[in-house]
C-alpha cells in the first residue's frame, strides 16, 4: 500500500523531537526542497530552544500528562496551526523489568512507560484525527506516521514491557491503516532496528548496545526516501530482515478481513 508521501506535507508535527529518532528527523524534514513547516514537540525545554534556532517550530509536549490536559494541548495545537496534515508520533521511553524479583518493580515507571509509548499515540490519533479527516475531505493529503521498533515482532526479554508496548503500537497501526483506507489519510509504520539512541542510557547499557546499533545518519538516510514515497511499511536494518520472515503479507489479510467484516460477510 503507498500513498502520497511527506513531500507534499506542508506542516508536520513530530513528538519526541527533542532526541534520537524524533530530533534527526525533525532537522531532516526541515531540510526538504518543499520546506515544509516542522513542530517539534518534546519535554525538554533546551533541546527546544535549540531546535527553535533551526527555524524549527518548537512545543512543550508531555505526552505523560492525563488524556484532559494532552486533548487541550493538541487541541491548541490544532488551533495555532491549521494547515497541519501530517504526524509524526515518535516518543518513546525504556525501562528494564525483570520478573523474577518483582519486589524491585518501579511500577510508576511501568505505567509511564504503557502511558507514553501506547496510550498517548492512539489518544493522540484520537484528538487529532478528526482535524486530518476534514483536510482530508478537502482533497488534502494528510499522514499519520507511527515509529515502532523491531521489537514488536520479536521481543527483548529484558525489556518486556517496552517491548510489548512497540507490539501493541504494531497492531494498533495495522487496524488504522485498514480503516483509512481509501481515504487521503496515509497511516506510516516505521520500523527501526537498534539505533543510535539516549534511551539507553539510564541503564548504563550504551556503550555495550553500541557496538550493535545502526548509526543514526544511516538511519535517517534510508528512512527518508521511503517516507517521500509514501511506503506504508518501512521497516530497516535488522527489523526489515524480521518482518519479511514474520510479516509479509499480514497487511493483506487485515485489509481482506477488515473488508469482510464492512461488507458483512
Amino acid at each position: 500500500m503507498s500513498a502520497a508521501g511527506i513531500s507534499s506535507s506542508k506542516s508536520v508535527l513530530i513528538t519526541g523531537a527533542t532526541s534520537g529518532i524524533g530530533r534527526a528527523l525533525a532537522l531532516a524534514i526541515a531540510e526538504l526542497p518543499s520546506k515544509p513547516q516542522v513542530i517539534a514537540a518534546g519535554r525538554r525545554q533546551d533541546r527546544l530552544e535549540e531546535l527553535a534556532k533551526h527555524g524549527l517550530e518548537s512545543l512543550s509536549l508531555d505526552l505523560a500528562k492525563d488524556k484532559d490536559a494532552l486533548k487541550k494541548d493538541l487541541d491548541n495545537v490544532v488551533e495555532k496551526y491549521p494547515e497541519l496534515d501530517t504526524v509524526i508520533l515518535c516518543a518513546g521511553i525504556q525501562h528494564e523489568f525483570d520478573f523474577t524479583d518483582t519486589e524491585a518493580f518501579n511500577i510508576d515507571n511501568l505505567y509511564e512507560e504503557i502511558q507514553v509509548n501506547y496510550t498517548s499515540v492512539v489518544l493522540s490519533v484520537v484528538y487529532l484525527l478528526p482535524h486530518l479527516q476534514k483536510l482530508s475531505a478537502q482533497g488534502r493529503n494528510c499522514s499519520i506516521i507511527i515509529v515502532t521498533s523491531g521489537l514488536s515482532m520479536v521481543p527483548a526479554a529484558w525489556v518486556p514491557n517496552y517491548s510489548a508496548t512497540k507490539a501493541a503500537l504494531h497492531s494498533f497501526s495495522m487496524s488504522l491503516r485498514a480503516q483509512m483506507n481509501g481515504t487521503n489519510i496515509n497511516v506510516v509504520e516505521v520500523i527501526p532496528p537498534l539505533v543510535e539512541s539516549e534511551l539507553h542510557d539510564a541503564y548504563g547499557t550504551t556503550e555495550k548496545l553500541s557496538k550493535f546499533w545502526m548509526p543514526l545518519d544511516d538511519f535517517i538516510g534510508q528512512l527518508m526516501p521511503q517516507l517521500l514515497n509514501g511506503t506504508a511499511e518501512v521497516p530497516i536494518g535488522m527489523a526489515e530482515t524480521i518482518f519479511k520472515k514474520f510479516e509479509a503479507g499480514k497487511m493483506d489479510i487485515a485489509l481482506n478481513i477488515a473488508t469482510n467484516h464492512k461488507e458483512g460477510k
